[in-house]
């Protein structure tokens, strides 16, 4: 046996041990990564307001705490009145159940000719074995929605600490990370690094502005039909559809939708022309100008973004998709030598007319070439 196959084999088995322990750790540690990932893009979301306030005298932690308490006030107040809202419009639609039973039931008599009672089917319904079935998987399932709410709760706890510490202490963590890096590499990183900050503020800023715009738009359709709550509405509008990639315009028009086809079915129908009108308004109009200066990122590039994320982190890959490639695609374009365009038509779209031409100027000069040249010195006598 040679010398070396032991030594070898022994450090093939720990290669192996190696990359096994170290899957095993990431697969366990994916949810606290996933978590730390969130947390550095919401730090770098509000390190502009975070610095603006640090540079009119305010300690960072305390200029941190003040954005923070800030956007937990948003939150808490948006969340209370959806809750309101929504609390409403379930009372209401289980005050006119029994009325909307009972024309249910006077529909059925007189196009079947039954004679079915509400009190016969409420009381079939009350001794039915699928009744008792459900209210037990329903007891059951508390456990696991309270589990749920907690573990949500945890993230949540866990996202804000890391996001607060991120940007109260990003010159130290900056700092840190470029003191083990040579002075070239630390420009770089300073560079990506302000990059980001930019591109994830521009981000929020111009979701934001179109989150305001969409909202009032909104408001006034629901408030002219007169459509219940509608102040909520527009801020359910506003947000959802610019917060929330891809699915994000549909969750927040069927809300609205629901809530006036309550009052009347035809407002339901107006609702949904709107959104639909209003968001080719939004892609092809108000989004370009708006993030053209801030983001500067392709609709392809941003749709493909979005789904690759979303096959990434899910929900989250999908959220912060778009400012990492806005990230990615300003910092690289940075490294990437550019040339000034020809002039050329087919540069521009016009592929009938560049190629006929440049074919008719070959044609010309291989017809040149093979006509005979005339002889020299020859003349008439």
């Amino acid at each position: 046996m040679p010398r070396w196959l032991p030594r070898a084999m022994v450090l093939a088995l720990s290669l192996v041990a190696a990359f096994q322990l170290g899957s095993w750790a990431f697969h366990q540690l994916i949810g606290l990564l996933v978590n730390v990932l969130i947390a550095f893009f919401l730090a770098l979301a509000i390190e502009p307001a975070v610095s603006w306030m640090a540079s009119r005298g305010l300690r960072r932690g305390f200029a941190t705490f003040l954005v923070f308490f800030g956007v937990l006030i948003g939150v808490a107040g948006f969340v209370t009145l959806m809750g309101s809202m929504l609390a409403g419009q379930i009372v209401r639609m289980v005050e006119g159940l029994p009325e909307y039973f009972d024309s249910v039931i006077s529909w059925v008599n007189t196009t079947f000719h039954t004679e079915l009672k509400r009190v016969d089917i409420q009381e079939g319904l009350l001794r039915s074995d699928w009744l008792q079935r459900y209210v037990q998987n329903s007891a059951t399932g508390v456990l696991d929605v309270s589990a749920q709410v907690l573990g949500g709760l945890f993230q949540l706890l866990t996202i804000t600490l890391f996001s607060f510490y991120f940007a109260a202490d990003g010159p130290r963590l900056r700092r840190a990370l470029c003191s083990v890096l040579p002075p070239a590499r630390q420009a770089e990183v300073l560079r990506a690094w302000e990059i980001a900050v930019d591109k994830t503020g521009g981000y929020l800023y111009s979701r934001g502005l179109m989150a305001l715009i969409s909202g009032v738009a909104h408001y006034v359709l629901l408030e002219y039909l007169d459509v219940n709550y509608a102040p909520v509405l527009a801020v359910w509008v506003g947000l959802v559809s610019q917060f929330i990639p891809t699915i994000g315009t549909y969750l927040a028009g069927a809300l609205p939708m629901l809530i006036a086809f309550t009052e009347n079915p035809w407002y339901a129908l107006w609702v949904l022309i709107f959104v639909v009108i209003y968001q080719q308004f939004e892609n092809y109009m108000l989004q370009p100008k708006l993030t053209a200066k801030t983001v500067d990122v392709h609709p392809a590039v941003a749709f493909g973004s979005v789904i690759a994320g979303t096959a990434l982190l899910g929900a989250v890959g999908a959220l912060i998709a778009i400012p990492a490639v806005a990230t990615l695609q300003a910092f690289l374009g940075a490294y990437v030598k550019r040339y000034d365009v020809t002039d050329d038509p087919r540069v521009q779209g016009h592929r009938g007319r560049g190629p006929s031409r440049a074919l008719a100027r070959a044609r010309r000069m291989l017809q040149q070439r093979r006509q005979p040249k005339p002889e020299e010195g020859g003349g008439s006598s």
